[in-house]
């Protein structure tokens, strides 16, 4: 019977791990666990679920973080999961059906369905959201990317049926805040890649955002929260943009040190 490793990077995901974990029961013979130095109840939660556990010092970002988890697993299918995810029962089903007769597909899409301070979004582009998720260890590797990271497969990709709940924002606080982390790790990305942007760019690419995830993306379709999710990602593409804007500011003027010389 083939063997599953479930692997997740952690950073304080406390609110979230137990509930990720407790719907692995059945299906996983081990957790691999990366965490970035939490300091609540984080390491304590995968402990009690007998993860395996590295802590590494730095942060090189989201792709390389998941691909240490993946380097630790030991299991012939992998499957990659957030702490805001679950599997349902369904799900956990199919998954073992899956691994258990695939000889021609080294890798699933998985539907995954999001939460949105308090629906489930259907529309708005997050639905239908299939992710690269279930593979054949050896046979894909994730992106390098800082954040937005994605799954490399190297062979055929196959989809399952039913989705994994994607518990992404409970509340308005943690869209702002995850707006502040992701547009700032973005916009690192983008200048690193030699990207420019301008006040202007940031204005029309957030406006740009907005109506295409409301009215091109039928968000209105979604009641208050898919308006609600269409200004938050103006709001997050506005302040990608104009961040990485300051960073080439910041690029261009001389080190103070210097201009004192």
């Amino acid at each position: 019977m083939p063997t599953l490793s479930v692997i997740l990077i952690t950073r304080n995901e406390e609110a979230n791990l137990g509930d990720c974990l407790a719907s692995l029961e059945g299906i996983a013979r081990e957790i691999v666990v990366v965490d970035t130095a939490s300091q609540d109840r984080t390491l304590e939660i995968a402990r009690n679920y007998g993860a395996i556990i590295a802590e590494p010092s730095d942060w090189p970002g989201f792709g390389p973080q998941k691909n240490r988890a993946l380097d630790l697993a030991t299991g012939e299918w992998v499957l990659s999961l957030d702490a805001d995810e679950r599997l349902t029962p369904a799900l956990r089903s199919e998954i073992l059906t899956a691994i258990n007769h695939s000889a021609q597909v080294d890798c699933f899409a998985i539907p995954r369905l999001s939460w949105y301070c308090g629906r489930f979004i259907r529309h708005s582009g997050w639905s239908p959201d299939y992710v690269d998720r279930l593979f054949k260890r050896g046979t894909a590797r994730f992106s390098d990317d800082l954040v937005h990271e994605r799954l490399i497969p190297n062979g055929q990709v196959a989809r399952l049926k039913n989705p994994m709940l994607h518990f992404s924002f409970m509340n308005y606080s943690q869209v702002l805040q995850k707006i502040d982390r992701y547009s700032t790790a973005s916009a690192e990305q983008a200048f690193a890649a030699g990207k420019t942007s301008s006040p202007c760019k940031a204005v029309l690419h957030g406006i740009w955002s907005f109506l295409r995830t409301y009215i091109l993306r039928a968000g209105f379709l979604d009641g208050p929260q898919g308006l609600a999710l269409a200004i938050s990602n103006g709001q997050g593409t506005y302040y990608r943009y104009i961040k990485l804007w300051q960073l080439h500011n910041q690029s261009q003027r001389p080190d103070q040190q210097d201009v004192k010389e």
